[in-house]
C-alpha cells in the first residue's frame, strides 16, 4: 500500500531516466526517410497517416517518430542542434553484417572511424540526419575507464579511421575481436 511519505517527491536528488526513449525527425523526405529508416534499422510503422509516423524496432511503443514537413526547408550545414543520433549493436559481427547488407542496397556510410570506445559506420538519412552503427570496444565501463585514465582518448578524442573492407577480412579470419577493435588495427 501506498504511504503518504513514500508518495513525497524527491526534489533535490538527481533521479537518473530508465532509458532514452525515442527522437522525433522533421522530414521534407517524408516516404523516403520512413524507408530508409526501416532499411537501415529494421524498423516498422506502428502507427501512420500522411503527417507523421511512429516507428519501433524493438519492444517500445515507438523509437522514431517522422513528421511530414514537406515544406521546411533544409537545415543549414552546421547549423547548431543535434549533431547525430547513434545505434549500438550486440557484437561486431551483427555490426560488420549491416555495414555489408546496407552496401548491398547502396546505403554507404561516410565515414568508418574507431572512435576508441566504438567502433563506428556514420550515415545520411535522406533528410542529411547523420546516424551512427557502432559496436562497443571495451566488454566493461571498466575497463573503459581504464583505458580513458591512461589518457589515449585525450590524446586523440576523434579516433582513428579504418578500411571496413580490411576490418571483415579480419573477421572473417578469426582475428580476435579485442584485437580487431584496437585503433589502428584496421
Amino acid at each position: 500500500m501506498t504511504t503518504p511519505e513514500s508518495r513525497r517527491l524527491q526534489t533535490e536528488a538527481v533521479i537518473l531516466p530508465i532509458r532514452l526513449a525515442h527522437f522525433v525527425l522533421r522530414s521534407n523526405h517524408f516516404e523516403e526517410t520512413k524507408v530508409w529508416y526501416q532499411t537501415v534499422l529494421g524498423a516498422h510503422p506502428v502507427f501512420e497517416n500522411p503527417f507523421v509516423c511512429f516507428m519501433t524496432y524493438d519492444q517500445e511503443h515507438h523509437r522514431i517518430a517522422i513528421i511530414n514537413t514537406v515544406d521546411a526547408p533544409d537545415p543549414a550545414p552546421g547549423a547548431a542542434g543535434l549533431d547525430h543520433i547513434a545505434f549500438t549493436f550486440a557484437t561486431l559481427g551483427e555490426l560488420l553484417s549491416t555495414f555489408r547488407r546496407l552496401q548491398g542496397l547502396d546505403i554507404q556510410p561516410y565515414w568508418c572511424i574507431n572512435h576508441g570506445p566504438t567502433t563506428s559506420f556514420y550515415y545520411r538519412d535522406p533528410d542529411g540526419n547523420q546516424v551512427e552503427l557502432q559496436f562497443d570496444n571495451f566488454e566493461t565501463p571498466e575497463t573503459l575507464q581504464g583505458w580513458f585514465e591512461r589518457g589515449d582518448f585525450a590524446e586523440n578524442p576523434i579516433g582513428v579511421t579504418f578500411d571496413p573492407e580490411k576490418l571483415i577480412e579480419r573477421f572473417e579470419a578469426g582475428d580476435p575481436i579485442e584485437e580487431m577493435v584496437k585503433q589502428g588495427s584496421a
